[in-house]
C-alpha cells in the first residue's frame, strides 16, 4: 500500500528552488480539483508546480503520487526518483519508490530506498516490515537453476558480434552503429537497420538468419529499450517543464488521416509514446511517408518536444 502525501516527511532540501511561490498556489489548486474529484485536472496543477519549482520536493512528491495512483509507473518512478535525489529525502517517497521497485522486481532498488528509511529512522515500523517482505521476495527470487540460466543467458547476449560469421559489409555497419554484443542486436528492429546509411537489404537477411539459427529475432529486447527510453523522455521532458503534454492523446496533435494511421498500427496512443520513437520506426510503417514524417516533427517541435535519436 502506497503512502498518502499527507503523511509526515523526513524535511525539504535547501535546495535552490524556483518560483515556490507559484508552485504553492498550483499545488492548492490542485488539492482543490481532488476533493471535487477532478483527478486530471488536479494532475495538470501539479504538473505546473513542478514546472515553476522542479526542486520543489512537495509538488514533485504530490504529482507521483497521484499518477502513481493511476498507473503511471514509469512516470511516477521518474518523479519519485527525483524528490529522493534532494536531501534530506521524504520517506513516504522512499517507501514509495521502494514499492514500485519490488513490483518490477528491481529488489535491490527496493532495499536501498528502505534502508535508507531505516537509517533515518530505525524503528520506523512500515519500513522494517517491508524490509522483510523485500528480503524475503530475493530469497524466493533466487533460484539456482534459474540463476544458471540467467548466467548462460546473459553470457549469450554478451557475446560479440565479431564472433559470428558475417560479412565484411555487415560487421562495419554494425561496428559504425555502435551494436558490440548479440544483446546489442536484439535491442534494434529492422527499420532502425535499413535506416542506417549503405545498410542492406542483403545484410538484413544475413543478420536475420544468423539470429534465427539462435532462436532470436531482431527487436526481440525492444520492449527493454523503450522502457529505458520512455523513463529518458520523462526526464528530459521534465528538465524542460513540458512533462504535461507527454500523456496527452496523440489526437490532440490533429494529424492527417495517414500518419494517424500509422501511429494506430505502431499502437502509439500518447504523446510521449510518439517521442520515444525513431524515424526509423515511423518511416518503417507502410505508406508512411516524409510528409507525414515533417508532419509530426513539427506537431512535437511546437511542444518543445521531438523524436527519440538514434546514437550511432
Amino acid at each position: 500500500m502506497k503512502s498518502d502525501p499527507m503523511e509526515m516527511m523526513i524535511g525539504v532540501s535547501d535546495a535552490v528552488r524556483g518560483d515556490t511561490e507559484a508552485a504553492n498556489r498550483h499545488c492548492s489548486a490542485a488539492a482543490i480539483a481532488q476533493e471535487n474529484g477532478d483527478h486530471e485536472g488536479a494532475i495538470a496543477e501539479f504538473r505546473k508546480a513542478v514546472a515553476a519549482d522542479p526542486a520543489n520536493q512537495d509538488a514533485l512528491f504530490r504529482l507521483a503520487y497521484a499518477l502513481d495512483l493511476l498507473g503511471e509507473e514509469d512516470e511516477a518512478i521518474s518523479l519519485y526518483e527525483r524528490c529522493t535525489k534532494i536531501q534530506p529525502a521524504p520517506i513516504n517517497a522512499l517507501i514509495n519508490l521502494a514499492v514500485l521497485y519490488e513490483d518490477i522486481e528491481n529488489y535491490a532498488g527496493a532495499e536501498k530506498c528502505l534502508r535508507q528509511v531505516l537509517d533515518t529512522m530505525p524503528n520506523h515500523e512500515r519500513a522494517r516490515l517491508f524490509m522483510k517482505d523485500v528480503q524475503a521476495s530475493r530469497e524466493m527470487y533466487y533460484d539456482e537453476d534459474h540463476e544458471r540460466e540467467l548466467h548462460k543467458r546473459s553470457a549469450l547476449l554478451d557475446t560479440p558480434v565479431t564472433d559470428f560469421e558475417l560479412s565484411v559489409r555487415a560487421r562495419n555497419c554494425l561496428k559504425k552503429m555502435n551494436i558490440r554484443t548479440l544483446g546489442d542486436l536484439l535491442r534494434i528492429t529492422e527499420a532502425e537497420l535499413l535506416a542506417y546509411q549503405n545498410f542492406g537489404e542483403t545484410s538484413l537477411v544475413e543478420i536475420k538468419h544468423m539470429l534465427s539459427q539462435k532462436g532470436l529475432k531482431l527487436g526481440q529486447r525492444a520492449d527493454d529499450t523503450r522502457r529505458e527510453v520512455s523513463r529518458e523522455v520523462y526526464d528530459k521532458a521534465a528538465r524542460a517543464g513540458v512533462q504535461g503534454d507527454l500523456n496527452r492523446p496523440v489526437g490532440d496533435l490533429n494529424l492527417s488521416v495517414r500518419a494517424r494511421k500509422a501511429l494506430q498500427m505502431l499502437g502509439i496512443q500518447t504523446i510521449g509514446e510518439l517521442a520515444s520513437r525513431t524515424e526509423a520506426e515511423l518511416m518503417g510503417v507502410k505508406n508512411f511517408g516524409h510528409t507525414s514524417l515533417v508532419e509530426i516533427k513539427e506537431r512535437l517541435g511546437a511542444l518543445g518536444l521531438s523524436l527519440r535519436e538514434l546514437e550511432f
